[in-house]
């Protein structure tokens, strides 16, 4: 499969913030509850390629295409194993979380809701820094 690329040669493929999720021995998933992940152009290709209809997993209620909630968590979370069903296929903003931009502070933050938070370090954050601001302007843009 092809992948867009993102930041000079960066691929889609290649932006995996390294998380271990596992939190006693489960999948954690917290992540994935209530979810407000905005969907890019080329997630929603990426996903439909996978045979997903977009109206199984896209929220267009709002400024931007956000990911589907049912029961409370994300259409792709296996509740279960904690796992997401295409996680090789997942939305940018899954790859990059818990990298978050803090719009008022207008800098690039670890979201303080995950339970790993602290163990992202300032290299990650500054791998991925603009990574996280293209796609916050994006969304910014259209609000």
């Amino acid at each position: 499969m092809q992948y867009s690329t993102l930041h000079g040669n960066l691929k889609i493929n290649e932006v995996n913030v390294e998380v271990n999720c596992k939190l006693n021995g489960k999948y954690c998933g917290k992540c994935c509850y209530n979810t407000e992940m905005v969907l890019t152009e080329e997630d929603i290709k990426r996903i439909t390629g996978l045979g997903y209809p977009e109206e199984y997993f896209v929220d267009l209620t709002g400024s931007f295409p956000k990911l589907r909630n049912v029961n409370g968590h994300c259409v792709f979370l296996d509740e279960e194993t904690g796992k997401c069903l295409i996680y090789d296929r997942r939305p940018l903003g899954c790859r990059l979380y818990p990298l978050v931009y803090d719009a008022k502070e207008g800098k690039v933050t670890v979201d303080s809701l995950c339970p790993k938070a602290k163990e992202i370090s300032k290299e990650t954050i500054r791998k991925y820094e603009k990574i996280v601001k293209m796609l916050a302007t994006r969304v910014l843009r259209k609000m």
